[in-house]
């Protein structure tokens, strides 16, 4: 995780504009105007939790929009637009904890040994090839660089060596804020 991109007041603006954007998209209403928020242009994710589990998650590393609409248009379309899960009831958005993460640029690493679990993201890229994972997966799951790397390539399509045969891995770094919702 990264030092703050952003200010509390800004992750504020961005969480009532993506919840507000999900109600919308699930409601069937027209997402709402993006006028006050963070006006950098950077990659972003949208995950949603429902009760504590996965509920769905889209993000761009590049949106080349500024953070503010790339937030709304990412919120509105995860709710039924991540292909691992149904679309989002208006029964489930009570229960729905939202988490932004803002992402820096990627870099490569010339080696694995140069990811450090719960501080980078990874992206795995070979050929046509790309799987992305959050910094906070790894955290999460417990897993150390090499099984963060691994499961990366997994997410790709490709062997879990596949980093140690031609595929270029770079790393980022994310700011991370969300709601909190008590499971229930």
């Amino acid at each position: 995780m990264i030092a703050a991109l952003l200010s509390a007041d800004e992750q504020r603006q961005l969480l009532v504009l993506a919840r507000d954007a999900l109600v919308a998209r699930v409601s069937g209403f027209p997402p709402p105007a993006a006028v006050d928020g963070p006006r950098i242009v950077t990659g972003a994710f949208v995950t949603l939790h429902h009760r504590g589990d996965l509920r769905g998650c889209l993000g761009r590393v590049e949106t080349g929009l500024p953070l503010v609409h790339a937030v709304s248009s990412l919120a509105a379309a995860v709710a039924d637009s991540d292909p691992r899960f149904a679309p989002l009831c208006a029964a489930e958005l009570d229960a729905i904890a939202i988490e932004i993460s803002v992402l820096t640029p990627p870099r490569p690493v010339e080696s694995i040994e140069q990811v450090v679990v719960g501080r980078h993201g990874l992206i795995v890229e070979r050929d046509r090839r790309r799987g992305l994972l959050l910094p906070q997966v790894a955290v999460e799951h417990g897993w150390d660089a090499p099984t963060f790397v691994a499961h990366t390539c997994f997410k790709a399509g490709l062997p879990a060596d596949a980093w140690q045969e031609g595929a270029q891995v770079f790393v980022f770094e994310a700011q991370v804020f969300g709601e909190r919702h008590e499971s229930t």
